[in-house]
């Protein structure tokens, strides 16, 4: 893989890293694992593309009629009268015509036809009286070029149109496949092998029975590492049992490029993963100034990195978010960008940050002074409730006062951190 595995690229002081430069750390330390592969473009949405991509034709191709209307020479039109001429040819789509335009004439001509020959102006249909005898009247004063998209208008032969790193979306493909492109170079999926430990985890559908938790956390993490573009692989449920643990990590280590867990990695008489991956690897705890989220456990398990997330389920989502999404994405070769925030109005009061930067779950109201960010009612890391009802993350700033409401916040959408 990258210098990830190894070298223990994950290892750094023991201090209350900000987010920003645990941030700086992965993008300096972590390269992309997988390597470029061709594919149809009907499995490349969602892909990370390998190489930057050129356009292998103009488009247009040739000049286009942008209306229905008649094609005709500027120079045969007035600026002071309408003209009338005659209508020489029909032109429909996927239609050229063969034959020249005689001097002084016209063709009908409809959305997406080729210009013929020297003709350089379209009239709109609406403009235009048609005659019996088959002349068109056009009216005065019509500008050279309207209605004409040029050939290579929107781009030429050779032009960039999509750059490496970027995963690709519908309107990527739109791009490519109009660009002549019937396949594009991505990088295989990052492999992410997903597991969760604890003897009190149920599978939803089995019996819950006393001191059982069903294993929210799993199913969360799996649904969005494949919304990032994963390939993943379900890896179940882990006891807590020491030698249980071991076989299964290092059995996974081998056909994963990374393995992401959450709890079991703390300091706990019961949290045996923590020994096990520094065991089989290495494991580095990265104490982040993140409420909530502030452990993070990151190395290796031979050469499959490893992510623990911690326990608490929005916990371990915020800390998805904000580190191990920015580990897959450097991993598969996305070129990573801060996600937007937006500035909005507080509907809410909020005591002090305590030094640390908090992500509280919250979401948009629109009200009649506008939209507002309404907090959910509690912000306990244990409540699940809280990630449905949230559309995204108020982020405040470590040295954030009090928040009263019409105060600006930074809005975090999930959104811009899950598509």
């Amino acid at each position: 893989m990258s210098a990830a595995a190894g070298t223990d690229c994950f290892a750094v002081g023991d201090h209350l890293m900000p987010l920003d430069e645990a941030l700086a750390l992965l993008a300096g330390r972590l390269a992309p694992v997988v390597t470029p592969e061709p594919v149809p473009l009907r499995a490349a949405t969602g892909r990370v593309l390998a190489q930057d991509v050129a356009a292998l034709c103009a488009h247009p191709a040739e000049d286009r009629s942008a209306m229905d209307g008649y094609a005709a020479r500027h120079a045969d039109l007035s600026a002071d009268a309408p003209v009338t001429l005659p209508v020489a040819a029909r032109v429909a789509a996927g239609h050229p015509l063969a034959a020249p335009v005689p001097p002084g004439a016209v063709v009908r001509i409809f959305t997406g036809g080729v210009v013929p020959g020297d003709l350089d102006t379209v009239v709109m249909q609406e403009d235009c009286t048609g005659h019996p005898d088959g002349r068109v009247t056009l009216p005065a004063g019509v500008p050279a070029g309207r209605h004409v998209r040029a050939a290579g208008g929107d781009f030429r032969a050779g032009d960039p149109i999509l750059p490496a790193g970027r995963r690709l979306r519908a309107p990527d493909i739109a791009l490519a496949a109009s660009a002549g492109h019937a396949t594009l170079p991505v990088f295989q999926r990052v492999r992410v092998g997903v597991f969760s430990t604890g003897d009190e985890v149920r599978e939803p559908g089995e019996p819950l029975g006393a001191g059982g938790v069903y294993d929210g956390n799993r199913h969360g993490i799996m649904a969005a590492l494949e919304t990032l573009g994963a390939a993943v692989t379900d890896l179940g449920r882990v006891p807590d049992d020491p030698s249980v643990l071991r076989t299964a990590l290092d059995a996974a280590a081998d056909g994963h490029h990374l393995l992401v867990t959450s709890g079991g990695v703390s300091v706990g008489g019961e949290d045996h993963v923590r020994d096990v991956v520094a065991d089989l690897g290495a494991l580095h705890f990265w104490r982040l100034a993140i409420k909530p989220g502030k452990p993070a456990a990151l190395g290796h398990v031979g050469d499959a990195a490893f992510v623990g997330l911690p326990g608490n389920p929005v916990s371990a989502m915020v800390t998805l978010l904000l580190i191990a999404r920015p580990v897959l994405q450097r991993l598969s070769g996305e070129t990573v960008t801060p996600p937007r925030r937006y500035p909005l109005p507080a509907g809410f009061h909020h005591r002090e940050s305590g030094g640390r930067r908090t992500f509280l779950r919250a979401w948009v109201e629109d009200t009649l002074d506008g939209p507002v960010v309404r907090l959910f009612r509690s912000q306990d890391s244990a409540m699940v409730s809280s990630l449905g009802a949230a559309g995204g993350l108020v982020d405040l700033p470590a040295e954030a006062g009090t928040i009263a409401p019409g105060d600006p916040v930074a809005y975090l959408p999930f959104h811009e951190v899950l598509a």
